[in-house]
């Protein structure tokens, strides 16, 4: 019985890092409802198959990501000849994404924190939908943007709070998998607008991109709000039967439901946590690693890589820059499915350092390409280099740099500062792809080589991050890593 078994860990039973020093908070958390007051309040068919769709769900939202970065690479031809744009005026277009993206991020936390991980996702996805509509019927350059900016805003938000709700809803064995789910979709999404944006107007494309929010919604209505959220905000209840829905009707929900509030206890007893906080000496390893692997995801290159994709194979010499597009948008599908499988399987330290590696190698290929060309040199294999360079380049992306970085973020931070952090993260995150994306095709304008030399430069000093700094967190629970960045902090 439930009464029981907290008992025993009462008793000095350790359980996932709960020991003698926790038994006061545990004291206070004992879960005294039986098994058949937790059933009125459940579904009968509630089983780990509810976790399964409840990420699904979230991660529409991940696909709705990609959908709007992907949007402007296979568009940004027939969006200039068609509203008569130039090349600063779209570049405006591609990045301002990133300008909104940063606004949500800044506000992401404290909305997530004040009404749930679901009220956020459903915030999002409105404004996504406005934001699209705005594109559809824009005649000029101001609606493009407004538009544009609208659905970063709400990328913004998805971009914490997606990868923060899988990690709170999964199992410690699922976690890593399921949370890359989150960048899996995000590729899904941008693939799929480069696809369609090969064999449809970018006014259709457009509209493609509110169908996820919608499926997003109806989704919704089906799945649980975050235990560890209801527990953080009181509803203790609301909590016990979330978390008996996403375990299953029959499973042993204790242990980790007492775990949860002791965790809880302990957290509502420190002061409410500010952005100031977050430099205390408690917090600034997570810190360090949560800010610098956003730092180093974006200042390789990848949203400059990606917006723009189409026209940097142009400028390569290939014949038609559909061809790269499709090619990169196939390949990264498969590749990112095979990170969510290697991630609980070889650890989130090896594929980082793999994969910032093999993006290494793709930023230097693409380089070579565009010296060969500057001089004149193996000009009938400059095309083909270059687009080997950018598919290991992406390929290699997908693998690690893509999707860890935002796992390892939702598992570092305690609740009590998740929001805060998450935003200041998220939003260094969000002014890196700005910087990026705004400055891509001043910098290929200036030196091709140069840039892709740069973007190398930051992924071998990406290498060097995860060796010293970035900790393992596979197979540990939330509480655990929590634990054991604190101690190596002390």
């Amino acid at each position: 019985m439930a009464i029981e078994r907290c008992k025993d860990i009462e008793n000095g039973i350790g359980h996932n890092g709960i020991d003698d020093l926790e038994k006061p908070f545990i004291q206070h958390t004992k879960i005294v409802e039986s098994e058949e007051d937790l059933s009125e309040t459940t579904e009968e068919n509630g089983s780990i198959a509810m976790v399964l769709l409840s990420t699904c769900v979230a991660v529409c939202g991940s696909f709705e990501f990609g959908s709007c970065v992907g949007y402007s690479a296979p568009t940004q031809s027939a969006i200039r000849k068609d509203l008569n744009l130039t090349l600063a005026e779209f570049s405006m277009f591609g990045s301002i994404i990133t300008i909104g993206a940063m606004i949500g991020a800044i506000t992401s936390g404290r909305i997530t924190d004040f009404i749930g991980r679901k009220g956020a996702m459903r915030m999002s996805a409105g404004f996504c939908i406005l934001g699209w509509l705005a594109v559809y019927f824009s005649t000029g350059a101001l609606a493009l943007d407004v538009g544009r900016f609208c659905t970063g805003y709400g990328i913004g938000i998805f971009s914490f709070v997606v990868p923060v709700f899988i990690a709170e809803i999964a199992p410690k064995n699922l976690r890593g998998g399921l949370a890359t789910l989150n960048q899996l979709m995000i590729v899904c999404g941008s693939s799929v607008a480069y696809l369609l944006g090969t064999v449809i107007s970018w006014r259709t494309l457009a509209l493609t991109g509110i169908l996820p929010c919608i499926f997003l919604f109806v989704g919704l209505f089906f799945i649980p709000e975050s235990p560890r959220w209801l527990a953080n905000v009181g509803r203790k209840r609301d909590f016990l039967a979330a978390l008996r829905k996403l375990r299953g009707r029959d499973a042993d929900i204790t242990l980790e439901a007492a775990e949860i509030e002791a965790y809880n206890v302990t957290l509502q007893s420190l002061p409410k946590s500010r952005m100031l906080d977050l430099f205390d000496s408690k917090y600034i390893r997570s810190m360090i690693i949560g800010v610098g692997l956003m730092i180093f995801q974006q200042f390789i290159g990848i949203n400059g890589i990606g917006f723009y994709a189409s026209e940097t194979f142009e400028q390569a010499g290939l014949s038609s820059g559909k061809i790269g597009t499709v090619a990169y948008a196939i390949v990264q599908v498969p590749i990112t499915f095979v990170g969510a499988i290697l991630m609980d399987k070889s650890g989130r330290r090896p594929l980082l350092m793999v994969s910032a590696s093999g993006t290494f190698l793709g930023c230097f290929l693409t380089a070579a390409s565009f010296f060969l060309k500057g001089q004149n040199l193996l000009l009938d294999w400059v095309p083909l280099l270059a687009v080997s360079g950018v598919l290991i380049y992406i390929s290699a992306f997908s693998i690690g740099m893509g999707a860890v970085p935002w796992v390892i973020m939702s598992e570092i931070f305690p609740i009590n500062v998740k929001g805060v952090a998450g935003s200041l993260v998220v939003l260094v995150n969000w002014m890196g792809a700005w910087a990026v994306s705004f400055t891509f095709n001043f910098l290929m304008s200036w030196s091709s080589t140069g840039t892709f030399l740069i973007y190398a430069g930051f992924c071998a000093l990406t290498v060097l991050f995860v060796a010293k700094v970035v900790p393992e967190t596979k197979g540990k629970t939330l509480e655990e890593i929590q634990a054991s960045i604190n101690s190596s902090v002390s």
